[in-house]
């Protein structure tokens, strides 16, 4: 493992990075798909953790117009039962607490909708370890990640692309840390294959939450 540059601002992808969704996710899924008559196997559903939404969804619909119809069917489970079908990895809080104690300063960087962010980051009470939680609006926009990764520099002025790295465990988190040239760092604990992260070309690549504190500690 190479050593690693001493980076100020540190951003988090949320699903698949600091929480495990899976439950809630595939459950809002499999109500929303039920309501349309169609049926599929939990395990056919795991991609749907990580990219937007719509998008998801547009690959069973085949029409934007129909994913977003969807996708306001999900949210009528999600936003009650699932957001909270959910679990933080092992080891997060312990490693957000050092990282504050060493001064870092750290940020969400999520395609999921910016209110759904919040409650989930408040409801495992981690809310205050960060400076700025950027997600998506509900109406799907800002739902890219190099999206959500603009709006939280454009909060941070004077600040460099060498001083931020991006934390996730999908090929989206690698491209939008690329597309304004900031480092990233691919975990490969949450939903993305070891063959995407690889493929995406992330400055680092870790196996457990242990290894991210010897990386940014």
């Amino acid at each position: 493992m190479n050593e690693m540059k001493q980076y100020q601002h540190i951003l988090f992808d949320l699903d698949g990075t600091l929480t495990d969704p899976q439950e809630g996710i595939i459950n809002s899924v499999q109500y929303a798909l039920k309501r349309f008559g169609i049926q599929k196997e939990n395990h056919e559903l795991i991609y749907f953790i990580g990219p937007p939404l719509h998008k998801s969804f547009e690959a069973i619909f085949g029409t934007e117009e129909k994913a977003f119809e969807a996708v306001d069917v999900y949210r009528e489970y999600y936003s009650v039962k699932g957001i909270f079908e959910n679990k933080l990895y092992d080891g997060i809080h312990e490693l957000l607490e050092e990282l504050n104690k060493n001064k870092k300063i750290l940020h969400v960087a999520t395609s999921k909708p910016l209110k759904f962010a919040e409650q989930i980051l408040h409801h495992f009470h981690i809310h205050h370890h960060f400076k700025i939680i950027m997600g998506s609006n509900m109406d799907g926009s800002r739902t890219e990640k190099h999206e959500v990764i603009r709006e939280i520099l454009n909060h941070l002025p004077g600040t460099l692309p060498q001083d931020f790295v991006m934390i996730g465990d999908r090929k989206y988190d690698i491209m939008g840390a690329k597309h304004h040239g900031i480092d990233s760092i691919a975990v490969a604990f949450g939903y993305g294959t070891i063959e995407e992260l690889k493929n995406a070309e992330p400055t680092y690549i870790v196996e457990e939450v242990s290894d991210l504190n010897k990386l940014l500690l």
